[in-house]
């Protein structure tokens, strides 16, 4: 059984920084592309970051130059370091995996079968 488990969260202020982990179990780490993603309230899932199995990463544009992701294959656990936050990055972050079979590549929300249950960022002014 697939299972992701994100923590880290919380609420900063601006300029701040954190580190979500997401923790996976019940399968092949090293084999599955993963990803962050967010939702904001009233707004649709967007990616944030992803790393393949390869180990290149992609971000999206408003997170570049912030945001870094990390796997640790022996700990099984993705990572994303968020620092210089903003208010506009508070929302629902979510990691994902799928099999590397079934995607190359992965991007988008519906490439991804796997979920956390995610963690909540909150970024004041």
């Amino acid at each position: 059984q697939r299972q992701l488990l994100e923590s880290g969260g919380g609420s900063v202020q601006a300029g701040g920084s954190l580190r979500l982990s997401c923790a996976a179990s019940g399968y092949t780490f090293s084999s599955y592309p993963m990803g962050w993603f967010r939702q904001a309230p009233g707004k649709e899932r967007e990616g944030v970051a992803f790393i393949d199995t390869d180990d290149s990463t992609t971000y999206a544009d408003s997170v570049k130059g912030r945001f870094t992701i990390s796997k640790d294959g022996a700990k099984k656990t993705l990572y994303l370091q968020m620092n210089s936050l903003k208010p506009e990055d508070t929302a629902m972050y979510s990691c994902a995996a799928v099999e590397s079979w079934r995607r190359f590549r992965p991007r988008r929300v519906t490439d991804f079968p796997y979920w956390g249950q995610g963690t909540q960022v909150t970024v004041s002014s």
